[in-house]
């Protein structure tokens, strides 16, 4: 189930819109194998066993996608991780960078019938602490927004949407510094030959926070 995981994140995280909405654009063995830190020829031989059972489409040298059947099962364990995370950080007090870590170890021993209790005990949330959205039951997505912080002018306001969620040191950092999902900030201007970006948060008047290229690309904002 891992791999068909994978496959969706690296979708919806480095597609255009309507591919990554839908968790169907084509991918390389070599950004599974990257994904998952296994070897090039075991993600090949996964990705064969997973066509076969008719949850990818895989060709040789051209990569796989989901098919609509490993995209639903995808969709359950994003479900699954995403409730977890939430309920982690809002119901226990799991500091939010320690949660992605603790929900991939419990997300596939979660029955359905916990899954259901633990959404209603939240009031059925649409989305994660990191601003990621929760799958219905029946699969469907709340709209998100495609836009990552980077792409913002100097000067432009937006409002922070999502933050990644698999680097505790990243999340802890964004947590210091307060950007955070609904919280809007400023591009205030940027380095050169890629970067950093320096934004100021909420309209502070103390020093802008400095933010990697990378990290402002992986940041999504409204």
């Amino acid at each position: 189930m891992a791999y068909l995981k994978a496959l969706y994140l690296l979708a919806e995280g480095s597609a255009g819109s309507g591919a990554r909405r839908h968790g169907r654009r084509r991918l390389t063995t070599t950004a599974i194998a990257e994904r998952l830190e296994v070897s090039a020829p075991s993600a090949t031989n996964m990705l064969k066993r997973l066509a076969a059972g008719d949850l990818v489409a895989y060709e040789p040298y051209r990569g796989a996608t989901l098919t609509q059947k490993g995209r639903e099962v995808a969709l359950e364990i994003v479900r699954h991780h995403r409730l977890l995370e939430t309920y982690l950080v809002e119901a226990l007090g799991v500091p939010w960078d320690e949660a992605h870590a603790e929900a991939e170890v419990l997300e596939n021993a979660l029955s359905e019938a916990l899954e259901e209790r633990i959404s209603a005990a939240l009031g059925h949330p649409r989305f994660d602490p990191h601003g990621h959205p929760i799958p219905t039951k029946n699969g469907a997505l709340p709209r998100t927004s495609r836009r990552s912080l980077w792409g913002v002018n100097d000067g432009e306001v937006a409002m922070v949407a999502q933050v990644p969620d698999s680097h505790p040191d990243a999340l802890r950092y964004l947590a210091e510094v307060g950007v955070l999902p609904r919280v809007k900030v400023t591009v205030v201007s940027r380095g050169p030959i890629g970067g950093p970006l320096f934004v100021r948060v909420n309209d502070n008047e103390t020093a802008p926070v400095a933010l990697s290229k990378e990290m402002a690309e992986a940041i999504w904002v409204q």
